[in-house]
């Protein structure tokens, strides 16, 4: 027991370790805010979550926002934006691994990209309304975005972006899962035993 929590660990550690580093290599969509990324620091954080179930998964996410912010900083001096790509990890990985695991197949795992893509842009649609937008003109000191303006921000902007950004992480992740199939299977039956 005590080697598998070591093992899952160190696999922990080396996941967040490639998202971190997945995360450096992020770029601006065209005719959308361009303070809107694409990253694919998701993936690891799904192959933990779906190898050694959902709270590996989470750490990954976390573990690589924290050590995003640790070197690159943030413009708001609060990490507005690691908790935005935080939430928004959240909301793509925890659907797929609900979905992968009660339908263990390349079926189920396209069903779960394809409700973990929904999931993440619905979801990311609502925070920014509610939550981040307005953080981001609290701590910036910037005039808030209201009616319209925030409205088209969000669907012009935001909801479209997490559209094509699950798109884009369901398309590497599908073409990962041919090759990975079988070793994911096996590290699920070592940490996650039926």
């Amino acid at each position: 027991m005590k080697n598998k929590k070591l093992q899952s660990m160190v696999a922990i550690g080396m996941l967040s370790s490639i998202s971190f580093i997945l995360m450096l290599f992020n770029f601006p969509l065209p005719a959308l805010p361009a303070f809107l990324k694409v990253d694919f620091s998701d993936v690891p954080a799904l192959i933990a979550a779906i190898t050694m179930g959902p709270v590996a998964g989470i750490l990954v996410a976390f573990f690589k926002n924290v050590l995003d912010w640790l070197f690159a900083g943030s413009p708001t001096g609060v990490p507005v934006g690691h908790m935005a790509n935080f939430a928004t990890s959240i909301l793509f990985i925890l659907p797929v691994y609900v979905i992968y695991r009660k339908f263990s197949s390349k079926k189920g795992m396209v069903y779960g990209l394809a409700a973990g893509t929904l999931s993440m842009a619905i979801g990311m649609s609502l925070l920014n309304y509610l939550v981040f937008l307005p953080m981001y003109t609290y701590f910036l000191n910037m005039p808030a975005q209201t009616g319209n303006a925030l409205f088209g921000t969000i669907v012009l902007g935001i909801l479209p972006f997490n559209l094509i950004k699950g798109l884009a992480l369901t398309a590497v992740v599908l073409l990962m899962f041919s090759s990975m199939h079988t070793w994911i299977e096996k590290q699920r039956r070592y940490y996650l035993p039926q």
